[in-house]
């Protein structure tokens, strides 16, 4: 049996049995619960457990670290599908698409300890200024309730926290303001960076580097990247963070973790959740009782536990008065271009970029969105997905890498779509998951402004690849356009009830002990990596709740 075939289905228990001998009972007396166990979770519940009885549910399993080798060599084989890496689909995962643009949900999601950062690729930026004040100074979209400065601080921690590898600041003059440098130097530019670096000295265009949260040096106990080149959708070192650093780290400090253990929906009253009613394995169902309750279930899991918690006091779903709970669903529209060179590129040496442009970011106005560029050093199929995607062996086979390895270049880059109040998770009430609840129904829509920045940014990444003199073989325009599957908008901030779904302090309007941490809250998009503006709020969060409490 081979190691990728060796792994189990994902709903075991941590130490491989069934799951049935764990102690999945509530917690007595329990301070806060919160709902899922992904980075926005997790660090809430780090945040609290020393000083607080926390206890995190989650509806996936834990997986065991000792298989991720195994992933690794799923994912690089070409009989599984990028879902079956982290054991994604069935019932459980099944959801409908309704809308104008097909949303392939499960293709980027993990149900389970860890949650998305078990397969993302690890690119952290912070939102720029202007994406907090949209409406005011590019005219189009609502301004958030908060704005850069109220974030910078937690921006900052989420950086110490994450485990960042970034420039000092001053080799990007186009991010916002910094009060220090990352705490870890930048990866070096790639072979295939200097290339580019050189097509964009000639085009006056700059480029630099980019954030990661994976150590470029020693970091929290973890060792540095050593290269594996499969960082999406498995990293087998531990070299990129995932959540399960802050899971282990609450869990040390006193904090319950249930897995295997999805929310069903929260029990309340007019003003306040009293309990979230959860299943397990053994076909129980349970109630977990809390002073506060902070749901961190994600952009499309976290309006569906709110829809699914309907009542007569909220008939249209838990923390629903304004109406906007599955509302402006967002996500980043990637625009791409690639082809080959006429010499030696060195692609696939490393699983993640590490050079990146935002110098047309801030030039967003009404017509045209902010984007930003990728250089990519995995353009082109590796050596191993070349050998094992083909029938030949022997001398066929290295005729085949020699003609086709090695001389790829590709960009990326994405872009913000706004938020539409027709573009909405809702519950499919024809098709249910494997608890019998109605599945999460997509209806995704994309604005005009989105696909013309699209466009703009096909225009730059084409003359990018002209100047280095590569053949151009490929572009992803707006009629190729995908998304990046980065969920928002669902819950949205809002100053005013009416609104949206959660105040300032991502408390919910209208339920006094339950706060949403998730790209949810997002009012607008931007078009940078929404992962450490979740792991800033997500510690926002969690000092707001301390202080509640």
């Amino acid at each position: 049996m081979s190691g990728a075939e060796s792994v189990g289905d994902g709903r075991s228990g941590g130490d491989g049995t069934t799951g049935d001998d764990v102690d999945r009972t509530p917690v007595p007396n329990a301070d806060v619960c919160v709902v899922g166990a992904g980075p926005a979770g997790a660090l809430v519940a780090d945040r609290l457990a020393a000083d607080r009885e926390v206890v995190v549910l989650d509806a996936g399993p834990r997986f065991d670290p000792d298989d991720r080798l195994a992933r690794r060599e799923r994912a690089i084989r070409p009989a599984y599908d990028r879902p079956d890496v982290w054991d994604v689909g069935g019932e459980r995962d099944a959801h409908e698409n309704a809308g104008e643009w097909f949303y392939p949900l499960n293709h980027a999601r993990v149900k389970g300890i860890g949650g998305s950062t078990l397969h993302w690729q690890g690119m952290v930026m912070r939102l720029h200024e202007d994406d907090f004040n949209s409406g005011t100074v590019r005219g189009v979209g609502p301004d958030w309730p908060i704005d850069y400065a109220d974030l910078r601080p937690y921006y900052a921690e989420a950086e110490r926290e994450l485990g960042v590898a970034g420039g000092s600041g001053v080799d990007n003059p186009h991010a916002p303001p910094r009060e220090e440098p990352h705490p870890m130097p930048a990866f070096e530019p790639s072979y295939s960076d200097s290339l580019f670096a050189e097509a964009c000295e000639e085009l006056g265009i700059d480029i630099h580097s980019v954030p990661n949260a994976r150590n470029s040096e020693p970091y929290d106990d973890r060792s540095p990247c050593v290269g594996y080149g499969t960082c999406q959708p498995v990293c087998p070192s531990g070299a990129k963070y995932d959540a399960t650093v802050h899971v282990d780290r609450a869990e040390a400090a006193g904090a319950t973790v249930i897995d295997r253990a999805p929310v069903q929906y929260l029990d309340h009253d007019a003003d306040r959740v009293t309990a979230a009613v959860y299943a397990t394995p053994d076909g129980g169902e349970h109630r977990q009782e809390a002073d506060a309750f902070v749901v961190a279930a994600g952009g499309v899991e976290t309006p569906r536990l709110l829809l699914l918690s309907e009542s007569e006091a909220y008939p249209d779903g838990l923390a629903n008065s304004s109406g906007a709970v599955g509302r402006f669903f967002m996500d980043h529209l990637f625009a791409g271009a690639g082809g080959t060179l006429d010499e030696p590129t060195r692609q696939n040496h490393v699983g993640f970029y590490t050079s990146a442009c935002d110098e047309f970011y801030d030039d967003a106005d009404e017509e045209r969105a902010p984007f930003k560029l990728e250089f990519f050093n995995y353009a082109g199929p590796s050596p191993v997905e070349m050998a094992l995607s083909g029938d030949d062996w022997g001398d066929p086979l290295l005729e085949r890498l020699r003609d086709g390895y090695g001389n790829h270049v590709a960009m990326g880059g994405l872009v913000e779509q706004l938020p539409r109040a027709d573009s909405r998770i809702t519950l499919d009430d024809d098709r249910v998951d494997d608890r019998g609840n109605p599945v999460p129904r997509i209806e995704w829509t994309v604005d005009d402004r989105a696909l013309s920045t699209i466009e703009r940014a096909n225009e730059v990444q084409v003359a990018i690849l002209e100047e280095l003199g590569a053949e151009v073989e490929w572009v992803a325009g707006p009629d190729a356009t995908g998304p990046a599957y980065h969920h928002m908008g669902t819950t949205r901030m809002s100053d005013d009830p009416a609104e949206g779904v959660v105040d300032p302090d991502c408390r919910t309007h209208d339920l006094e002990n339950c706060w949403i941490a998730s790209s949810s809250v997002f009012p607008t998009s931007g078009a940078m990596n929404p992962t450490l503006t979740i792991a800033a709020l997500a510690l926002r969060v969690g000092d707001g709740v301390d202080a509640w409490l």
